[in-house]
């Protein structure tokens, strides 16, 4: 189950809920004063593996260039 975070309009109190995707509409409501509380969303971090990715895929590499091609 996806963990979401929410914080409380009234009280400024962010918590966790874990809930189903089924359940992603229901309203939840703040555990110290019973407010309604809203979603909150951050970014989702992205992380590359492996070797290479951006040397091979990004950049140029020396036989590459505005000189490829020409006649020396």
């Amino acid at each position: 189950m996806p963990t979401y975070e929410y914080r409380c309009p009234q009280c400024k109190f962010k918590f966790e809920v874990k809930l189903k995707f089924s359940d992603n509409n229901l309203p939840v409501f703040c555990t110290h004063c019973g407010a309604k509380a809203e979603r909150l969303f951050s970014p989702v971090p992205i992380i590359f593996k492996g070797p290479g990715f951006y040397v091979t895929d990004n950049r140029r590499g020396e036989k590459e260039g505005p000189d490829k091609g020409k006649a020396r």
